[in-house]
C-alpha cells in the first residue's frame, strides 16, 4: 500500500467559504424538522426541549475542534480514513474508508433522495418519488463531475438559499405572534426533565441530526491553506447549524400547539400551516426540498473522496483514484452515483441506514479517542491547531457518543451487530491488498 504522505492532493482549489458550506449543507438534512414532535410527547418544558438542541450543538462543536486537530496534523482528504490510519494502524482506516465508501455515503443520499420526493408531493403531487430522487441525484452528481469549480459554485448557492429560506421561516414565526403558552425561561421544574431518562433519549437523536460537521475533513486535500480554513470551517459550520436549531424549534414552540405536533413526524409542515396558513405546507416543504438538494450536494462531493485516496493507496481499488481533467474523482463519483440509485431503487436504504449507525458512531469516537492517544504516544509531531478545551471537549464527545453507541446496542442489538459485520467484511479485502504490496510499504503508512 502506499504511503499516505506520497498521494497526490490536487489542485486546492476549495476555498474556506465553500468547506463552510459543504459542512452547513451536510448538517442540516431533514432531522431537525422532524425530531421535536418525538421529543414533546415525553418532554414538555420549551427550556429542557432547546436545551436539548443546545447540548447537541456543543457536543457536535467539541467533536469539530478534535477532528480539526487531527486534520491540522494529516492534511489529507477522506475523513475518518487518514485519521486512523494515521492515529491507529491502516487497518483500521481501511474498515472505516470501505464503510464511508461503499454504504456509508450512498444510503444518506438515497434516504435524502426518497425524503425530498415525498415532501415534493404537495407542490409535483403526480411525480413518483423515487423519479424524482433519482432525477436529483443524477443532476447534483453532473454538476460536480464537470469540475470543482462548477460544483463549488452550486454548493455556496443552494446553501445560501437554504439558509435564506430557513431564516425567512424564523423570522416570519416570531413575526406572527405565536401565542402558545410556553416560556424557555428555566424554572425549578423543568431541571427534573433535564436529567430525565427521555432527554438523554432525545439527545441521541439529536446528534443524529447534527451528524455531518465533520464534512469538510474529507475534501482536506483540495482546501487552500487547510491547517487555517479546515479548523473556521468546521467550527463556523457547526456554529451556524447550532444557532439555527436552536431558533428553529423556538419557533415551532412558539407558533404551534405541543398536542399537535406530539408523535407526528411532519413537525415543519404542521408549523408551517400554523405560520402562514393554508399556503404554508407547500411552503415549508419547497423550503425542506431546496435544503434536501444542497445535502444530497455535499454528500456527492465529499463521498467519492474517501473512494479516490483509498484508491491512491491501494492498488485493487486505484480504478477509484482516477481524476478527470477537471481534476475531480470522476470515477468515484460515478460509483458512489450508481450505489445510491440501487438503493434507492430497491428501497433497501433505510435498513442500511440501521445497519451501519452504530459502526459511523464507533468511528467517529475511535477518531477523538485519537486525538488523546496521539497527545500521549506523538507529543512531539506538529500541531498547527490545537484542540480547543482539551481534554474537556474530547472526554465530553467521547461521553456522549459512548452513551449513543450503548444506546443502539441496547435498542438494536441484531442491526449494531450486523453493521460492525459490514464494517469487518472489509478485513477479507484489506488482507488481499497488503499481500499485493511489500509489508513495510504497510508499516510505513502506519508510522
Amino acid at each position: 500500500m502506499t504511503n499516505p504522505t506520497q498521494a497526490s492532493v490536487g489542485v486546492p482549489n476549495v476555498t474556506t467559504l465553500i468547506a463552510t458550506a459543504i459542512v452547513v449543507a451536510d448538517m442540516i438534512g431533514v432531522g431537525v424538522f422532524t425530531s421535536l414532535g418525538f421529543q414533546v410527547q415525553d418532554i414538555t418544558s420549551g427550556f429542557a426541549l432547546l436545551l436539548l438542541w443546545l447540548v447537541g450543538g456543543i457536543v457536535a462543536l467539541c467533536g469539530a475542534v478534535c477532528y480539526a486537530e487531527l486534520a491540522s496534523m494529516f492534511p489529507r482528504s477522506s475523513g475518518e480514513y487518514n485519521f486512523l490510519t494515521r492515529s491507529f494502524h491502516p487497518a483500521l482506516g481501511f474498515l472505516a474508508g470501505w464503510l464511508s465508501a461503499t454504504v456509508g455515503f450512498s444510503a444518506p443520499v438515497a434516504l435524502a433522495a426518497m425524503a425530498l420526493g415525498e415532501y415534493a408531493k404537495p407542490i409535483l403531487p403526480d411525480l413518483p418519488p423515487v423519479l424524482l430522487g433519482l432525477l436529483v441525484i443524477w443532476l447534483v452528481s453532473a454538476i460536480h463531475l464537470s469540475g470543482t469549480r462548477q460544483g463549488g459554485t452550486f454548493q455556496i448557492a443552494s446553501t445560501v438559499l437554504k439558509l435564506a429560506l430557513i431564516v425567512g421561516l424564523i423570522v416570519a414565526g416570531l413575526a406572527s405572534g405565536g401565542g402558545q403558552p410556553i416560556s424557555f425561561a428555566p424554572s425549578a421544574v423543568d431541571w427534573g426533565q433535564v436529567v430525565s431518562a427521555p432527554f438523554a433519549i432525545s439527545l441521541v437523536f439529536v446528534m443524529y441530526s447534527y451528524s455531518g460537521w465533520n464534512a469538510a475533513t474529507y475534501v482536506i486535500g483540495e482546501l487552500r491553506d487547510p491547517q487555517q480554513s479546515l479548523p473556521r470551517a468546521l467550527f463556523l459550520g457547526t456554529a451556524i447549524v447550532v444557532a439555527l436549531y436552536v431558533a428553529l424549534n423556538a419557533v415551532f414552540l412558539y407558533t404551534t400547539p405541543i398536542a399537535a405536533m406530539a408523535g407526528q413526524v411532519n413537525v415543519a409542515l404542521i408549523a408551517g400551516s400554523s405560520i402562514f396558513g393554508e399556503g404554508g405546507v407547500q411552503l415549508v416543504s419547497a423550503l425542506i426540498c431546496v435544503g434536501l438538494v444542497s445535502s444530497i450536494s455535499a454528500m456527492m462531493w465529499i463521498g467519492p473522496r474517501v473512494g479516490m485516496t483509498m484508491g491512491e493507496d491501494v492498488p485493487l481499488l486505484r480504478f477509484l483514484a482516477r481524476r478527470s481533467r477537471n481534476e475531480v474523482p470522476a470515477r468515484a463519483i460515478l460509483f458512489q452515483l450508481v450505489a445510491a440509485s440501487l438503493l434507492l431503487l430497491t428501497g433497501s436504504f433505510e435498513a442500511v441506514l440501521d445497519f451501519i449507525s452504530f459502526s459511523l458512531t464507533f468511528c467517529s469516537f475511535l477518531t477523538v479517542l485519537g486525538v488523546i492517544k496521539l497527545r500521549f504516544t506523538r507529543p512531539m509531531l506538529p500541531r498547527p491547531y490545537r484542540a480547543w478545551g482539551y481534554p474537556i471537549t474530547p472526554l465530553v464527545f467521547l461521553s456522549v457518543t459512548l452513551f449513543m453507541m450503548y444506546y443502539l446496542v441496547t435498542v438494536r442489538p441484531l442491526q449494531s451487530l450486523a453493521g460492525l459485520g459490514i464494517m469487518l467484511a472489509g478485513l477479507g479485502l484489506y488482507g488481499l491488498a497488503a499481500l499485493m504490496q511489500p509489508v513495510p510499504a504497510v508499516r510505513e503508512a502506519s508510522r
